[in-house]
């Protein structure tokens, strides 16, 4: 049995959704320091009069063919979606779209989750709307991880962050 579905070995080698969004509206950084995963997410929000929908999404994943994919398929989950719609978006959600994942890179759809929801609670944030309790424990959670990693790993991280202001690959 291969280790990967037909769909997540699609996603990996024809990723939708890759690149920068210029002047994004939110930006969702997270990572996994055991595996070394690291994903950017970038939204552009569309203003309504009753919602707010995310009209583009981007993605930059620097990881494994499972990073790639869940990265992709979290942006097409998300897009043309409602704030409140694309943070109900789960990982079964992603695990399922791409036909299951090995028990190993699981981890890889919960990153691209809170990827989501970290761009999503910086638009918020820049816009000073309400938050809801569920997303500021989220992001408080992923924040304790964050200074985890970043102390523990502190020159790598300035090394990483240049190379990716520098849109250089290390």
């Amino acid at each position: 049995m291969p280790l990967y579905s037909k769909k997540v070995i699609k996603c990996f080698k024809n990723p939708r959704n890759y690149g920068k969004i210029k002047n994004p509206d939110g930006i969702g950084k997270v990572g996994n320091i055991i595996c070394g995963d690291v994903m950017w997410l970038y939204i552009k929000i569309k203003k309504t009069k009753k919602k707010e929908i995310i009209k583009d999404i981007k993605f930059e994943t620097f990881g494994c063919v499972a990073a790639i994919a869940t990265s992709s398929v979290i942006a097409d989950l998300a897009k043309e979606k409602t704030l409140e719609e694309a943070l109900k978006i789960t990982k079964e959600n992603i695990i399922n779209f791409l036909g299951g994942l090995p028990p190993i890179k699981l981890h890889c759809s919960i990153l691209a989750i809170d990827a989501l929801s970290e761009a999503i609670f910086d638009y918020l944030s820049k816009e000073k709307k309400e938050i809801s309790k569920e997303l500021q424990g989220r992001h408080k959670k992923i924040e304790q991880e964050k200074k985890i990693v970043e102390e523990k790993y502190k020159d790598w991280i300035k090394i990483e962050e240049q190379a990716h202001q520098d849109n250089k690959i290390i």
